[in-house]
């Protein structure tokens, strides 16, 4: 089963395109254009050109060079996307030194390529690109260039409100920066995770098939070694005297006669279970799930309040015993002597509580139970996991019809207590006879 990423680090998967980034920069050099021709020749303001132009084009320079190098599907590695997201920036605050520098109103638009790091690259890489975007800005706050205004006026900002501006632009960069960081990390999280569900479900299903399987190869080999027993018997009725052959045909022949009474189990077997594997009462359902589990000293109880008349028979689902599978399985690990399983049913829903004799969820994972990685249940380091398989559990049990609620046990009894409750109908495939 996958395990958490390690956060300094990113998958292939989630590298940052190239093209992407050149179609943010050739968005960037349009806007800089356009800024500058504006405020320069449009409103005559006194502006460097030929600096600002010469940085432009530095730009468009290489976003050229890279388009036509590379491929536009290629993934930039963690050092490269930090290279030209630190050029983009010194770029940047290079146009803002000469330009009025903090007081600038563009200069805000330090925090772009800082915050595009921090939504696809890892941590260090971020923080090395965070720190190069402070540096930037408080030199923007001594660049002895003034604004371009109009002729003859010039506008100084009062250092209090230069501070008041570098406070705010360092400010805003970090904020955005993390809040990218938290949801790119959980809407990665949550996409693994997910990934990882389906693998487990296609697991289980595959699992559930071996049955059929063994069924059709029976089928299929039987012809043919019947063919190969008849063909035997012949053969011994001919060589069976004869020294060279006899003890070979013989062996022949007791092999075939082995080979049909395993295939003959094997259709037997298929026969005999086929509905015990298509369709499991609840209580069949859940001695199945609780088997896995009794050989590891701790006690398991099966409660069953409305008893066996009634109850009802569903359909095998992989995704529901994989997932009551788990979670009791999570209780195991916690408990200190016993695990009770309460089975209910009624005309209208189907409900099932596990719990446990441990020392139950702390309340600050109370609130975030069922999410991916998370993963301790107390703070301790005795503690087990309750992350990706908890939220694979639960997933799978959600698309069942189920309903989860995770708790401590009832009346101050220590131990951790999961109710899940179906409707009725969403668990039964037949009429309970």
């Amino acid at each position: 089963m996958p395990t958490h990423h390690d956060l300094g680090e990113i998958s292939f998967s989630r590298r940052l395109r190239l093209e992407t980034l050149i179609r943010l920069r050739w968005l960037a050099v349009a806007g800089q254009s356009i800024t500058v021709i504006v405020v320069g020749l449009w409103l005559a303001f006194p502006l460097p050109i030929v600096p600002a132009g010469v940085l432009i084009a530095l730009l468009a320079g290489v976003n050229f060079f890279l388009a036509v190098r590379y491929p536009p599907a290629h993934r930039l590695t963690p050092e490269a996307a930090l290279a030209l997201l630190a050029f983009d920036l010194c770029q940047l605050i290079a146009l803002l030194f000469i330009t009025g520098g903090l007081s600038n109103p563009f200069a805000p638009l330090i925090c772009v390529p800082v915050i595009i790091s921090s939504s696809s690259q890892s941590i260090r890489h971020s923080l090395v690109l965070g720190i190069l975007a402070v540096a930037g800005i408080t030199a923007l706050a001594f660049s002895p260039f003034p604004l371009p205004w109009f002729p003859g006026t010039l506008l100084v900002v009062p250092p209090i409100l230069m501070a008041g501006f570098w406070f705010a632009i360092t400010s805003t960069t970090a904020f955005a920066a993390f809040y990218s960081y938290r949801v790119s990390r959980e809407a990665s999280e949550l996409s693994d995770a997910l990934a990882a569900t389906e693998l487990v479900l296609q697991r289980e299903k595959h699992l559930s098939q071996l049955d059929g399987l063994a069924a059709a190869a029976a089928h299929e080999l039987g012809t043919p070694l019947a063919t190969i027993s008849v063909v035997a018997k012949e053969m011994e009725r001919e060589l069976g005297k004869d020294e060279r052959f006899g003890e070979d045909v013989h062996l022949l022949r007791s092999q075939s006669e082995r080979c049909r009474d395993i295939l003959r189990r094997l259709t037997t077997l298929s026969a005999a279970d086929e509905e015990h594997m298509r369709n499991l009462p609840l209580s069949s359902l859940l001695e199945e799930v609780m088997a896995p589990h009794r050989e590891f000293g701790i006690r398991l109880s099966l409660v069953e309040k409305a008893g066996r008349d009634g109850e009802p028979i569903g359909k095998r689902n992989p995704g529901i015993l994989y997932g009551l599978g788990n979670l009791l399985e999570n209780a195991v690990d916690h408990a200190k002597e016993e695990v009770t399983v309460t089975a209910d049913h009624g005309p209208d829903k189907v409900t099932i509580i596990i719990e446990d004799d441990g020392e139950g969820y702390p309340p600050d994972i109370l609130l975030r139970i069922g999410e991916p990685y998370v993963t301790k249940r107390q703070r301790d380091e005795r503690a087990g996991g309750l992350g990706l398989g908890l939220f694979i559990a639960k997933t799978l049990l959600e698309r069942s019809g189920a309903r989860l609620s995770f708790g401590n046990r009832l009346g101050g009894l220590p131990g951790a207590r999961v109710v899940v409750e179906w409707p009725r109908s969403r668990m039964e495939s037949m009429p309970a006879k």
